[in-house]
């Protein structure tokens, strides 16, 4: 009898092959490694096929001192080894020879996964709930902006239409856009379900299909890629700045979440308030603790924070709701024999997090609910932090982040954070100028 492992490697070297001969038949002469780094900029390194199979084998040496967060220089040597599942031809290199990518984990020398690769942290979390019977399905509404011109610096960037909320736009703009995006994301093996044009000028939503959580990180970082492809193709420019204007909404990243156990939604329980089973309300309760701990990972940039406390329905405030369309979580309408649909929606992140350490701390704080037999409340309606830096506060205390990213992850992190935060409030900004320079 065949063991579980034997089966696992034999699934793997047989993805491994269908890999090897989709090179040789499709003509792809270049295959593009890709990793992130800590802070959620996508890598990429191109090797020939023919070294493929040692890579998938031994995997591709790089100084990981020059990532940012991966090393410091005494422990720079990295591997990274390729993930046959996620191999896709990469649809907008038409023209022969093609070229395909695949997502990477990275590795230590001695075989071991590395405690600084954002895919690892994110599958530890995932092992976690595994070991309690979980399985976690994500979906994420991803918002931008669309812009005529790259960005200038000291030029007010300006958008490609003058549309709201579900608008129709012309074909030129950002139904056309959005049409052209969509065909390349499907080709690459990212499944869309909606699309619109969102409330600002020029800001657009995509929201991708369920998928269990690493494959939504991996998809997420593939569609960031392909949205600033398409725009470059199209002459304007995409960007997921959390908040780019100050009299308009900012762009989110709201992810639903659910847990299942086998074929079943744990979330689901008949007969209860919004028929949400324990399980869901301990999790919401989890992430409605210890929210203010890790936001700074959902939310990491100085201006993600003008986005959550900026109205336009963000959400500002530590609490929960039904209808409430600015609540921190809310709870999607309940749809009787769609019980595999019950679910939460998280809506704090915006659309420039690192999503594998997003999802790792939102996770964890639910698994810690779930396991603390946390019990949920009405809801404090206490602020979010109000800015990085009470982010950065919050977070410094906090063991479940400590744990969920790892002793290496949390520190960089945090590090990093700080740099920003110093090199922001040192600046001086338009608005003093404007507003000082004149009557001072």
């Amino acid at each position: 009898m065949t063991s579980p492992g034997a089966r696992s490697n034999e699934g793997v070297n047989k993805q491994e092959e269908f890999v090897l001969r989709t090179l040789e038949e499709r003509d792809i002469r270049f295959v593009r490694l890709w990793f992130t780094d800590v802070l959620g900029y996508l890598k990429s390194v191109a090797i020939a096929p023919p070294e493929l199979e040692n890579a998938f084998a031994e995997g591709i040496g790089f100084d990981g001192s020059a990532i940012e967060g991966f090393a410091r220089g005494t422990e720079s040597d990295m591997l990274a080894k390729p993930d046959p599942s996620t191999f896709s031809v990469l649809p907008w290199r038409t023209a022969k020879p093609g070229a395909a990518r695949i997502f990477c984990d990275i590795v230590l020398p001695d075989g071991t996964a590395s405690p600084s690769d954002p895919r690892n942290v994110l599958k530890r979390t995932l092992k976690r709930a595994g070991d309690l019977g979980f399985t976690c399905y994500t979906h994420p509404e991803i918002e931008f902006f669309l812009f005529k011109e790259a960005p200038t610096p000291g030029v007010k960037p300006v958008p490609i239409d003058s549309a709201g909320y579900f608008d129709q736009t012309p074909a030129a703009l950002g139904h056309d856009f959005r049409r052209q995006a969509i065909t390349l994301l499907e080709a690459t093996g990212v499944s869309v379900e909606f699309s619109h044009h969102e409330g600002a000028p020029g800001q657009q939503e995509i929201d991708l299909r369920y998928a269990d959580a690493l494959s939504t990180a991996d998809n997420i970082m593939t569609f960031r890629h392909i949205i600033k492809e398409v725009a470059l193709d199209q002459g304007v420019y995409a960007s997921f700045m959390p908040k780019p204007f100050t009299e308009f909404p900012g762009s989110g990243m709201h992810t639903h979440f659910s847990l299942f156990k086998g074929e079943e939604n744990a979330f689901y329980q008949a007969g209860r308030e919004d028929q949400l089973s324990d399980i869901a309300r301990s999790f919401i309760a989890g992430v409605i603790t210890h929210a203010p701990e890790f936001i700074a990972v959902t939310n990491q940039w100085v201006n993600s924070y003008k986005r959550l406390h900026g109205g336009g329905e963000a959400p500002a405030k530590i609490n929960w709701g039904r209808e409430n369309r600015d609540a921190l979580i809310r709870i999607p309408m309940y749809k009787p024999k769609k019980e595999n649909s019950t679910r939460i929606e998280f809506r704090a992140p915006d659309s420039a997090c690192n999503p594998y350490l997003a999802f790792a701390v939102t996770i964890a704080a639910g698994l810690k609910g779930i396991e603390g037999n946390y019990k949920l409340d009405k809801g404090s309606d206490k602020p979010l932090p109000r800015d990085l830096n009470e982010a950065i506060i919050a977070m410094e205390k906090s063991e479940l982040v400590r744990e969920a990213l790892g002793e290496h992850v949390f520190e960089y992190f945090l590090r990093n954070k700080r740099a920003e935060w110093d090199e922001y409030r040192r600046q001086v900004t338009a608005y003093e100028l404007d507003r000082y320079l004149p009557v001072l």
